[in-house]
């Protein structure tokens, strides 16, 4: 890109250059041909819808992943970066979504992690070790006690405690995925404030947002990822968020008011779930309409709140207010074990850590939610192996599961064969709801068909599916109904004819009502 006044830093020696960067999972682009410059003292934005390519660049920058082709360069000088130490090392730091910190620790020895530290007679002296991390805090203007456990800091605080830790590890760049994904509208000012400062001290920052407004009025440059390409590159001020939006779908959208009205129901289309004013974390008044046998999506962008929804809707998070209805009759879930008792099951976004125990069996993972018909008497909680293996048996037959035998441990599976698993636990015993949350993610194309299909006769044996997806695509095969969630709020639903992967991404950057009058 050529010197512009609209762009002053277009002048300087690249800080990192990305040419011909590529990435494929399968027969799957996630990157094609990426050319990509980051300038010393810039904000440079990533926008796209999901699955466009943003993270898989990230994770190649951070080391987590090998691109197939293509350069990396750092001050001119190509690189290889094989780890997140050598990220670190060229000074490429990088504070992902899910904040990567320890409770326990106070926010000095998060921010020191990893970082060499003053010893005396052989044990760290903390007083002189501190001193990076204080200056770090005072040049991004922390106000409360470093001393305080992260485990008592709001989200707003731990992004201030990552920041402070990229910038002790003297990082010339620092990548920020989602940022203000969880962020208050003051909180969310106050960390623009400080993206504004590294950037007038020379610390480029590369920002991931789905948030278009804060994009434009933030970022010196904004490149547009579709489907693993970089298509566009713009300057502040060449676009409004409009333009912004039509480069990041492909095309024209004409306006249109979003969709509310429900599929006309049948006289067999009961409510199984009833959501009235769900509110808690940051989900905002969330209302909507689970029927009977019916697989209804959830959609929106990485941050919107559908875990969040998800979470609360089994037990796993606190709500706040509203009310939830099952078969007509309010529940209040205490924890998760209690919503399983009534009949409402979660397959988690992280089912690697959330989800199964790694280093058990296939027939241990589906076995864990029911073991009473297992059992050898009735009062007594052990089980009886063969009949445990027989009805594992029965579910891998039946789910078509991979596996060499039930008797391996489910960690040695794929990823769709995995998700396969944790479904088949719930197949174990009768659920009214199953939630699913990215229900297709790290699985092939293969595995994701039948998955859908397995759903699918879930759906026609009676039970609600919630459906949370980050691919439109896969939303619109798989779903009856959509509803996409904004910034925490329910912002539209999608039913029929008007249940497109473009709506879909329409709606997904619509502002919230009561976001635009705040504003």
């Amino acid at each position: 890109m050529p010197p512009t006044e609209a762009h002053p830093r277009a002048a300087a020696l690249p800080l990192l250059r990305v040419e011909g960067l590529s990435k494929r999972f399968g027969g799957v682009a996630a990157l094609d041909g990426v050319d990509l410059t980051v300038r010393p003292g810039e904000v440079h934005g990533l926008v796209g819808a999901n699955g466009a390519g943003k993270s898989t660049l990230i994770r190649c920058l951070a080391g987590l992943q090998d691109p197939d082709e293509g350069t990396i360069s750092v001050d001119g000088v190509p690189v290889h970066i094989t780890s997140p130490n050598a990220a670190t090392d060229l000074g490429l730091a990088f504070i992902h979504q899910e904040l990567n910190l320890v409770p326990q620790f106070d926010a000095v020895r998060n921010m020191l992690l990893g970082r060499p530290k003053v010893t005396r007679f052989g044990l760290v002296d903390w007083k002189n070790s501190r001193r990076p991390a204080a200056e770090a805090a005072e040049r991004i203007g922390i106000d409360f006690s470093l001393e305080r456990p992260v485990s008592e800091l709001s989200v707003a605080q731990r992004w201030s405690v990552s920041i402070g830790r990229a910038l002790v590890g003297e990082a010339r760049m620092i990548a920020m995925d989602e940022p203000t994904a969880s962020l208050s509208g003051a909180e969310t000012a106050r960390l623009h404030a400080i993206v504004r400062d590294l950037a007038a001290s020379g610390v480029s920052v590369l920002y991931v947002s789905h948030r278009l407004d804060e994009v434009l009025d933030l970022c010196d440059t904004v490149s547009v990822f579709r489907d693993g390409r970089l298509t566009r590159v713009v300057t502040r001020g060449e676009l409004s968020k409009a333009g912004l939006v039509h480069e990041i779908v492909g095309r024209e959208l004409t306006p249109t008011e979003p969709t509310t009205a429900p599929t006309p129901s049948r006289p067999d289309d009961a409510p199984v779930l009833d959501v009235v004013g769900l509110t808690g974390g940051p989900v905002r008044d969330a209302t909507f309409e689970l029927r009977q046998g019916e697989v209804l999506g959830l959609g929106g962008l990485v941050g919107a709140g559908r875990t969040e929804l998800a979470r609360m809707l089994c037990g796993a998070d606190p709500v706040a207010s509203g009310t939830v209805r099952l078969d007509g009759v309010e529940v209040r879930f205490s924890d998760v074990g209690d919503a399983v008792r009534h009949g409402v099951a979660l397959v988690p976004e992280e089912r690697r850590s959330q989800g199964l125990v790694l280093q058990q069996s296939v027939a241990f993972n589906i076995n864990v939610a029911d073991q009473k018909p297992l059992r050898l008497v009735p009062w007594l909680p052990f089980i009886r192996p063969s009949r445990a293996r027989a009805r594992a048996r029965e579910l891998v037959e039946r789910l078509d599961i991979k596996t060499g035998s039930v008797d391996q441990p489910v960690g040695t599976l794929s990823g769709g064969n995995q998700q396969k698993v944790l479904i088949a636990r719930w197949l174990t015993r009768s659920q009214r709801v199953l939630i699913l949350d990215e229900l297709s993610r790290g699985v092939d194309i293969g595995a994701r068909g039948e998955i859908h299909a397995i759903i699918r006769d879930l759906a026609r044996q009676g039970t609600g599916v919630l459906a949370i997806s980050s691919d439109n695509e896969e939303l619109v095969a798989l779903c009856d109904r959509v509803v996409v969630m904004s910034r925490g709020r329910v912002v539209g639903e999608l039913a029929g004819d008007d249940l497109t992967e473009d709506r879909l991404t329409e709606l997904s950057y619509t502002t919230p009502q009561t976001d635009q009058e705040v504003a």
